[in-house]
């Protein structure tokens, strides 16, 4: 096929070419008829396909976040949920999605935390690499993320990663290297760039990382795509590696035909545009857009029920006293749900993950569909712990109208406004300034709060007097940073005796962001009358005193995990402990579901009788958990991180650059290995869970002959077969791990206490048996010397652990490498 694809190219003009190679649209890439290519359609994300400018405000299914996936520890599962990505591609037109995310979880302050998969870089490549086998299995092109050392949303577009040669090979490499032999068509290149000793570079001009590694030493022979606006330079990304600039139609290669004018003039060779154009047309033919549209259509699972049992099988039993969960029916009448997140569930994380459900089940919703009609479900708040103002209700909203002016004064346009919260795309150069204007019936008696979320510079008045003026000039960071979801502004009081009508007027500039397109934003935000915390938590106390059951929900938001920024804290925003240790006190029978994203401290977690963890759970996320408190279902997740008890605990705690250089001073020591390295107690540790019914692994050998070395690495895997049994009284599922525990290196070099090595999902039936069989790589064993740039197998007396977690260990293994 490759010959075929060069004589394609053959047929186009240069100018042809370059023009190829930037993005037609934000999501839509260039056709070429002379080259047979069709457009190509690219879309985010790995928590659902949004699709592009005409379909993304469609119903998208919202999925439970990665990290909820990967915490099942089931490859198989995996793969479910990538053809299920890929039957939501074909039906939104979608030829790649933007998936999956394969950076770690270097720190639990992460901001896009909740779409990486682990801590660890084989649990993470095992999964990764099943999603892209199950999403290229259907004829949908996946694209591996964010190459590579993209583990900070500090300085996001700009800093550079410091990581040592062996700390990137045996870390921040390896889920990557997974998804290139599972076959990846594409690799997005990072916002960030990384010093690896030898070449200090952004990732988009890095060629010892993109072509040296990537395409040469890997054999990558895909396209390497832009983080959208991440290329900045023309030259150095071209001659780099880079092989496709987004989002178009601008870019650094296609504004003043500054790549076509740097092929002319000798700084690129056309060789090299010829490759990336080859490797286009290679896409165009595995997706299905060479030639004619030979797409295939994918059958895909129903969404209620494949999202549900997904979101449930993720979901991480931390504690379970007395079996309080399941919540049985017998005996109990009355159960009360608490929380802010029992209220308003985070369901999908923050910034390009996030997808337009047009339904969300609620966990109310969910429990009062699942529980007996003779059970009386109450909910209550007990408080809201978000920094910003509610948008303001539809209901509230009386008028609402927005007019474009030119530099002149003159209007030039009024485009039609939906709702209360605004992000208006504006293509009409002239416009350079807009108008607001809104009316909002409040009617209840009292103070009402009013605020005003505006982004670029404004002036905001209310009933005619002007509340604030200001702000800074917008740019394309207010989208890299996400600070257009939740923009902050001006508040000011209303005091309502009789209903009455305000009156806001925003008057705002009409923003450029670069290549996001130019637009305005603002959010007009209103709080009624109401209880005071302190009265809501009082109310949340008294309904836990009148019922046989009390479960919590309690978690992050929107204004907490998000693309764009990192977390300050690991501590639960607003007085959301409090509210549990309160409830527990009046109800000895009191469960805590979390639902977050990412790890927070649960300094209560060893008080309550039961801890359940639901993560972002996709607008399916009522009833799988619903499912997982009445026992329809079990949680057979395991903790794809270790959970911290204390900020002082977290080995990386501190994520800002120091000059714009991120260094990863910890090494290969990231996570659990750290925990382990320090002797600490974490919480729960990396790889526990419990469930409805228990195990005990009763053997565990090695199975087979021993590989030998064979130059510095093994030459064969170490089989190792498990027994366990299901001691409990129900079906059950159950993760064996097994970690290598290496000798001390004569060469000096220091490694983990322990470091995951293989894992399988095993199932079984109440007081049956089952085996398991598990495959240790070679790599295991080996260390990354950078004395050679070879891997490296150190002598010695080697032991394999085989447990349920990364301290729960039932069997040793003994072998001696030689």
């Amino acid at each position: 096929m490759t010959s075929d694809l060069h004589t394609r190219v053959t047929r186009l003009s240069l100018e042809d070419k370059v023009r190829l190679l930037t993005g037609r649209t934000g999501w839509v890439l260039h056709e070429s008829p002379e080259a047979g290519l069709l457009p190509i359609t690219v879309s985010d994300g790995p928590a659902g396909v949004r699709g592009t400018e005409a379909t993304q405000q469609e119903h998208s299914a919202s999925t439970p976040s990665p990290t909820a996936v990967a915490a099942a520890w089931d490859p198989g599962l995996m793969e479910r949920t990538g053809r299920f990505f890929a039957a939501e591609a074909r039906r939104k037109d979608v030829d790649v999605v933007l998936a999956p995310v394969l950076n770690l979880h270097r720190s639990p302050v992460g901001g896009r935390h909740f779409e990486c998969f682990s801590e660890d870089p084989v649990l993470t490549g095992e999964l990764g690499a099943a999603f892209v086998r199950a999403v290229q299995g259907e004829g949908v092109g996946a694209c591996p993320k964010h190459f590579v050392g993209n583990e900070t949303e500090r300085e996001r577009t700009s800093y550079r990663a410091r990581i040592d040669e062996r700390t990137l090979r045996e870390v921040y490499l390896p889920p990557f290297e997974a998804a290139l032999e599972a076959g990846a068509w594409t690799v997005m290149a990072a916002y960030n760039g990384v010093d690896d000793g030898v070449e200090s570079n952004s990732m988009t001009d890095h060629h010892r990382l993109l072509t040296g590694l990537l395409k040469e030493e890997l054999g990558f022979d895909g396209v390497v795509v832009s983080d959208w606006t991440a290329a900045r330079s023309t030259a150095p990304s071209a001659n780099a590696g880079l092989d496709l600039v987004m989002p178009g139609p601008r870019g650094p290669w296609a504004e003043g035909d500054a790549l076509l004018r740097a092929v002319r003039s000798g700084e690129v060779p056309e060789s090299a545009v010829d490759d990336k154009v080859v490797r286009l047309l290679r896409l165009a033919a595995r997706v299905g857009k060479l030639d004619r549209d030979t797409s295939p259509a994918v059958e895909g699972e129903d969404e209620r029920v494949v999202l549900r049992e997904i979101g449930s099988r993720g979901h991480v039993l931390l504690r379970n006293e007395g079996g309080l969960l399941p919540v049985g029916v017998d005996g109990v009448r009355r159960i009360a749900l608490i929380g802010p997140n029992a209220v308003d569930a985070y369901t999908q994380g923050g910034g390009s993950a996030h997808v337009n459900s047009k339904y969300l089940v609620s966990p109310a919703e969910g429990l009062r569909e699942a529980l007996p009609d003779g059970v009386e479900l109450t909910v209550v708040r007990g408080g809201d712990p978000r920094r910003l103002l509610p948008v303001a209700s539809r209901e509230a909203l009386t008028f609402v109208d927005m007019t474009l002016f030119d530099a002149s004064g003159d209007p030039v346009g009024t485009p039609e406004l939906d709702g209360t919260a605004f992000h208006v795309d504006v293509d009409d150069p002239r416009a350079v300034r807009a108008v607001v204007t809104a009316e909002l019936r409040l009617t209840e008696p009292g103070l009402h709060q009013v605020e005003v979320g505006v982004v670029g510079r404004h002036t905001v008045r209310v009933d005619g007097e002007v509340l604030a003026e200001g702000g800074r000039t917008a740019s394309d960071a207010e989208i890299l940073e996400s600070r257009h979801s939740h923009p902050d502004g001006p508040r000011t009081g209303v005091e309502v005796d009789a209903p009455r009508t305000v009156r806001v007027e925003i008057d705002l500039e009409v923003a450029d962001f670069g290549g996001f397109g130019r637009g305005v934003i603002a959010q007009l935000r209103h709080l009624p009358p109401g209880p005071s915390a302190e009265e809501e938590i009082a109310e949340a106390v008294r309904a836990a005193e009148d019922a046989d059951v009390a479960i919590v929900v309690v978690g992050t938001n929107d204004e907490v995990e998000s693309e764009g920024y990192d977390r300050p804290t690991l501590s639960l925003p607003g007085r959301q402990d409090e509210l549990v240790r309160r409830v527990a006190a009046a109800n000895p029978r009191t469960a805590v579901v979390v639902n977050a994203g990412a790890p927070v401290l649960l300094p209560w977690l060893d008080e309550v009788p039961a801890v359940l963890w639901s993560w972002f759970g996709g607008h399916e996320y009522g009833h799988a958990l619903a499912d997982t408190l009445t026992g329809r279902s079990e949680p057979t997740g395991r903790l794809p991180w270790t959970l911290p008890r204390d900020h002082a605990d977290v080995p990386v705690m501190d994520t800002r650059p120091d000059d714009g250089v991120l260094t990863y001073d910890e090494g290969v020591f990231v996570g659990y290995r750290a925990y382990d390295r320090d002797g600490r107690e974490p919480h729960r540790p990396f790889g526990f869970g419990l469930g409805y019914t228990d195990w005990e692994i009763t053997g565990a050998l090695l199975d087979g002959p021993l590989p030998e070395l064979d130059g510095g690495l093994l030459d064969g895997p170490v089989r190792v077969t498990a027994t366990l049994a299901n001691t409990g009284a129900r079906p059950g599922r159950h993760v064996v791990q097994v970690y290598v525990e290496p000798p001390a290196d004569e060469a000096g070099t220091t490694r983990p206490v322990r470091a995951l090595a293989a894992f399988a999902p095993v199932r079984a039936e109440p007081g049956s048996r089952t085996t398991v069989h598990l495959d240790v790589p070679p790599r295991a064993f080996a260390v990354w010397d950078p004395a050679t740039h070879a891997w490296r197998t150190p002598e010695g007396a080697y032991r394999l652990a085989v447990g349920s977690s990364s301290r729960a260990i039932a069997h040793h293994l003994s072998l001696d490498v030689r």
